[in-house]
C-alpha cells in the first residue's frame, strides 16, 4: 500500500483542489471545517467557514457563543439545526481537555460530534499520524482497487478498515489525505470514473475490468 500512497501523492498537481482550511495544522479549524463539510460541497463551505472563524477565531470563542448567534452564521448551508454540536464539542474540549485537543483516537471519539472520519483526520492533518481516515469516497477508492465487490453502506466495513489502515501507514499522512480527496472528487468518481487519466495504469483492478 506505501506504493499506492506514494503515487496519490506524487501525482497530487493532476487533481489538486486548494481549500482554506488546508493551510492550518489547528485542530479547531480543521474539526469546524470537517462539521460543516458533512453532506456539503466543499465550494459552498469556504465562504461561510472564513466567515465563521472571523467571528469565532479559537475554542474558547465558540464555547462562549450561543445557538443562535452560530445558527446566524451557518444558516446558508443548512446547518442552523447543528449549531449545538459545535458548542458542546468545544465545551468538552474545554472542560474535559483543558482546551486542548487529545493526540490520540480514543480521546477524540469522546467529544460530541466527533466520529471515526473527524478523528482520523485531525490525526493526520494537525498530528502528522498515520492513522486510517475513511469516508464514503476514500471507500469507493479501496473498493474498486481491490476488486473487494463490497456493496451498500461500505465505509464502516472491516475489510476497508484494514485496507485504509495500510493505506495511511505512510510518512506524509497529511498530503495523502488531502490528495486521495481530490483524487476521488475528479478523478475516481462516483459514478463515471475518468480511468484514462488514472494515475494506476495496470495496478487498479477497477480499471482492469472495464477496459
Amino acid at each position: 500500500m506505501i506504493e499506492i500512497s506514494k503515487q496519490i501523492i506524487e501525482n497530487h498537481s493532476l487533481y489538486y483542489r486548494d481549500f482554506p482550511w488546508r493551510h492550518t495544522k489547528d485542530p479547531y479549524k480543521i474539526m469546524i471545517a470537517e462539521f460543516m463539510l458533512r453532506r456539503t460541497k466543499a465550494e459552498q463551505v469556504v465562504p461561510v467557514y472564513i466567515k465563521f472563524l472571523i467571528e469565532y477565531p479559537n475554542l474558547k470563542s465558540l464555547a462562549l457563543a450561543d445557538t443562535e448567534n452560530i445558527s446566524r452564521v451557518t444558516k446558508h448551508l443548512g446547518l442552523h439545526w447543528r449549531a449545538t454540536d459545535f458548542i458542546n464539542a468545544c465545551r468538552f474540549i474545554e472542560t474535559e481537555y483543558n482546551t486542548t485537543f487529545p493526540d490520540n483516537r480514543k480521546n477524540l471519539l469522546k467529544i460530541p460530534g466527533i466520529g471515526e472520519y473527524i478523528a482520523g483526520a485531525i490525526l493526520t492533518v494537525c498530528f502528522n499520524k498515520p492513522e486510517y481516515v475513511v469516508d464514503s469516497n476514500i471507500a469507493r477508492f479501496i473498493n474498486r482497487f481491490y476488486d473487494l465487490n463490497l456493496k451498500g453502506e461500505i465505509r464502516r466495513k472491516k475489510l476497508i478498515i484494514e485496507k485504509a489502515k495500510e493505506f495511511f501507514d505512510c510518512k506524509s499522512p497529511d498530503k495523502l489525505l488531502f490528495s486521495i480527496l481530490d483524487f476521488t472528487a475528479l478523478i475516481c468518481k462516483p459514478r463515471i470514473p475518468i480511468c484514462p487519466l488514472c494515475c494506476f495504469k495496470g495496478g487498479c483492478q477497477y480499471r482492469n475490468k472495464t477496459r
